[in-house]
């Protein structure tokens, strides 16, 4: 069917002769078939959302309907690769059109030519649902890629065989009860839809990250939500490096949604180069990127980040734990208020649509821990991470206070803990984990029955310190008592010997659970023994003198392979205490 431009309007363009179109369909617009998306009806005029440059489209132009609404190609290839907002590869484009993206090349996503080995998993004559596992393709060295039987397709495999292939032809034949079915090694599925699955699991387990300060007091769950607001400079792009990298999931996504072009580079630029410390090799080769900056067209933007959420829940559909970063949703957002601006509807907040809280909790909730497709049960997640730009650091702003209604986990970075030099710059005071609670049995179970104990003594001291400084400000540190200034030495400890990480020392970068429970544990020795001293009439001069204090400042360093010395630095500060009280003849 085609229609006719009546009106344009940057990327929002007006035609007529629609009335059989649907909603969310996607349409080649103007005689470079620019590919945009039905958003709007009124009688038999569509306003379509362009998400190309249209730059000389005028009215008059024709309209062209393809039936099917926005769709991401899923299977081989899909790994290591760069995509912008709709799904299209840039790799291929930029092999196509050189440097800058050419217009109406809608066809250029998976590569269809290339060779994949296929190892099948099951035999001809085995009776399969949709979502079994069919075989295997090696991918990428890190990654093993199930290839599934499609959504609404069981039967009987009539026929399968092993050998290279390429996405586009068949690997096998199921008879079904309506006929025969072929099945290739790619699917296509639109991006606005979940994918299924057989059940949403409750969450009982931390997605371990590596960062101490996350892991130990605000940890997110695997197939749970959080949101990462900061101002300009405060490190959210390394923190979000530093989950990419170290986070306990298979499967890497990071959406570049109308970021500066200068930090997508450096993105595009890192992440090829950062090594995957689970498998040696390039971290690029569990991770895919979707890429849509500040100065591509802002109708992409809006879509990018359900092209990524499709393509994670493909990989959880495998049984993968997935990781996907929205960086960052503000900038989304603003794509959506102009979009909304354009289409005259009744402005809310700052100008954003009413339907803003609305969109971003169906992005959110498309996360999760789940039961997949298939007669044997299997289990995916994925873990959604979204970063938020307000302007000026205000969280009271619209998409900040949406989002916090949405996510259970916040991590509020601070500028001036940034400013200080303390990183990650998570302020402690105004960030909190929905999921606590429930890790509690986690880490009483697989780590130590005290760790949660120690947690909530930390927050206890951060929780003093604060108050104690609001004092210090007004009548100076000397007039402190002794149990006062032990008080902010135990959390000067916590702060710069624990929760302070460097993510760029080899040894620093990354804690495992099990090196955070012995720092925890050697911390808690001296924090109690500095503060049953100080009752006993021990000077806090003395105190804070003694040999492992120094030592306690580089247990950081301390190598995964050599944890045992972390037990030798407790009986050390035991060691020292004794000592002390010896000397005073306590």
């Amino acid at each position: 069917m085609r229609g006719r431009i009546v009106r344009v309007s940057g990327p929002l363009v007006v035609a007529d002769g629609m009335r059989e179109v649907r909603l969310f369909d996607v349409v080649n617009v103007g005689p470079k078939a620019l590919i945009g998306e039905v958003i709007e009806l009124r009688g038999d005029k569509a306003s379509i959302e362009v998400y190309e440059n249209t730059d000389g489209l005028r009215v008059g132009d024709s309209v062209e309907t393809l039936n099917m609404p926005l769709f991401v190609e899923l299977g081989p290839g899909l790994m290591s690769n760069v995509f912008d907002g709709i799904g299209r590869s840039l790799l291929s484009i930029y092999e196509h059109s050189g440097d800058r993206i050419g217009t109406g090349l809608d066809t250029i996503r998976l590569d269809h030519k290339k060779l994949w080995h296929f190892t099948p998993t099951v035999e001809v004559g085995a009776n399969v649902a949709e979502g079994d596992i069919l075989g295997t393709v090696q991918e990428t060295s890190a990654m093993l890629h199930r290839i599934l039987v499609p959504v609404g397709v069981e039967g009987v495999v009539e026929t399968i065989e092993e050998g290279d292939f390429n996405i586009d032809q068949p690997i096998a034949v199921i008879k079904t009860s309506n006929g025969k079915e072929k099945v290739c090694m790619h699917t296509k599925w639109p991006v606005r839809v979940p994918r299924p699955k057989v059940a949403k699991l409750s969450i009982d387990e931390p997605l371990i990250t590596g960062q101490r300060i996350i892991d130990t007091l605000f940890p997110i769950a695997r197939g749970g939500v959080a949101a990462v607001p900061g101002p300009f400079g405060s490190g959210k792009t390394v923190v979000q490096h530093q989950l990419a990298k170290w986070s306990a999931a298979e499967v890497v996504v990071y959406i570049g949604c109308g970021e500066r072009g200068n930090e997508m580079t450096d993105v595009l630029r890192e992440f090829p180069e950062l090594v995957d410390p689970k498998t040696g090799k390039g971290l690029m080769e569990r991770t895919i990127l979707v890429a849509n900056t500040s100065d591509m067209p802002v109708a992409a933007r809006e879509a990018s980040i359900y092209t990524g959420i499709t393509i994670a829940e493909y990989y959880r559909d495998m049984g993968y734990n997935v990781v996907i970063m929205a960086d960052s949703t503000s900038r989304w957002a603003e794509a959506l208020r102009e979009m909304s601006g354009r289409l005259e509807e009744m402005p809310g907040e700052e100008g954003y649509p009413a339907y803003l809280g609305s969109r971003l909790a169906g992005f959110y909730e498309r996360a999760g821990k789940v039961q997949t497709l298939g007669s044997e049960p299997r289990v995916g997640s994925v873990t959604a991470v979204g970063a938020i730009s307000p302007q000026g650091g205000d969280l009271s702003e619209p998409v900040s206070q949406a989002t916090l209604r949405i996510v259970k986990v916040f991590w509020g970075l601070s500028a001036s803990l940034a400013h200080k030099r303390h990183f990650p710059a998570i302020d402690w005071l105004i960030s909190y984990s929905g999921y606590n609670g429930k890790m509690d049995n986690f880490y009483k179970t697989n780590v130590s029955y005290e760790f949660p104990k120690y947690k909530s003594y930390i927050m206890r001291m951060l929780q003093e310190e604060a108050e104690l400084n609001e004092v210090v400000q007004l009548v100076g540190f000397d007039v402190l008592s002794d149990k006062d200034k032990i008080t902010l030495d135990i959390a000067q400890v916590i702060r710069e010997d624990y929760l302070q990480q460097n993510a760029f020392d080899e040894v620093d970068t990354y804690s495992s659970i099990e090196k955070q429970n012995k720092m925890l544990r050697v911390l808690y020795t001296y924090a109690t023994l500095a503060s049953q001293a100080v009752e006993n009439g021990i000077s806090y001069e003395k105190i804070i003198d003694i040999g492992s204090r120094a030592k306690i400042a580089r247990m950081k360093y301390t190598l995964e392979t050599e944890l045992d010395e972390l037990d030798s630095l407790e009986s050390a500060v035991k060691a020292d205490f004794a000592i002390l009280e010896n000397k005073e003849g306590i």
